[in-house]
């Protein structure tokens, strides 16, 4: 009997919906997050029906889905009650950049696109191992803070702080790359002080950044990237969403910033 592919599939966030587009799988999406802002071609043509923590079920059920894909922990009710309902349920949780590539080969598996997941896989892990050898002959590496909330002050996740590394950086707070719950990754800004970053990057996690909110702040005139004015932001969408964007354009965000702190 031919294997039968799911031809009906609903994201219930980005990083999904981009990297089916990119398998060539796009006609088979039928819905997605309204927070999906990649490709742009999803956003315009494909139904929303669901926030980050909220789902329209009726919305849902209307559109018939096959297959339906959903990432963390704080999807985890709606997982449960689409579950309920009878849906075929893929929850991921990847939270490294390893598991962000082995995402490529699950999701292409199970969508029919095995030798696209295949090539993509090779496109992306020539190009982090290419960055990973540029960076490892620099004869320093900025110690960056990479601040994913202002209040309280969270640092980066994970992949970020992986990424960080493979730009040329040192992410002063590596040691909480492996927390999952955001609450376990609250710094004291007493301790930003104290590791004294080169470089400060802010990602609000969706929230404009609001660089005086930063610079304000108690004895923060103290930090050497505050002194040089080396405080940037990176757009959330590119950098915090733990699919495509952050291995391209989230990592390219990070070199640009890293090479300029070596030419200043």
């Amino acid at each position: 009997m031919k294997t039968k592919y799911p031809e009906r599939i609903i994201c219930l966030t980005e990083e999904t919906t981009e990297l089916i587009y990119l398998l060539g799988g796009g006609d088979k999406i039928v819905g997605i997050s309204g927070f999906t802002q990649r490709p742009p071609e999803a956003r315009k043509t494909k139904p929303k029906i669901s926030t980050f923590t909220d789902a329209n079920y009726k919305a849902i059920k209307k559109l018939e889905p096959d297959y339906i894909f959903a990432f963390s922990d704080i999807q985890a009710e709606i997982v449960r009650d689409l579950a309920k309902l009878g849906y075929q349920v893929v929850l991921f949780n990847q939270r490294s950049v390893a598991q962000i590539l082995q995402n490529i080969l699950i999701i292409g598996s199970i969508i029919g696109k095995n030798e696209e997941a295949e090539k993509l896989l090779s496109v992306y892990e020539n190009r982090l191992q290419a960055f990973k050898e540029e960076s490892s002959g620099m004869e320093y590496h900025p110690k960056v803070y990479f601040e994913e909330w202002y209040d309280p002050l969270i640092s980066g996740i994970c992949w970020v702080s992986e990424l960080i590394e493979i730009a040329g950086g040192t992410e002063i707070f590596s040691e909480f790359r492996d927390k999952q719950s955001a609450s376990d990754r609250i710094v004291k800004p007493e301790e930003v002080i104290k590791r004294n970053p080169d470089i400060i990057i802010a990602s609000w996690c969706g929230k404009k950044f609001k660089k005086n909110k930063l610079v304000e702040r108690e004895n923060w005139n103290e930090i050497n990237a505050v002194k040089n004015d080396k405080i940037y932001e990176i757009d959330s969408t590119l950098i915090l969403q733990p699919g495509p964007a952050s291995l391209t354009e989230g990592l390219d965000e990070l070199v640009k910033i890293i090479r300029a702190w070596h030419l200043m």
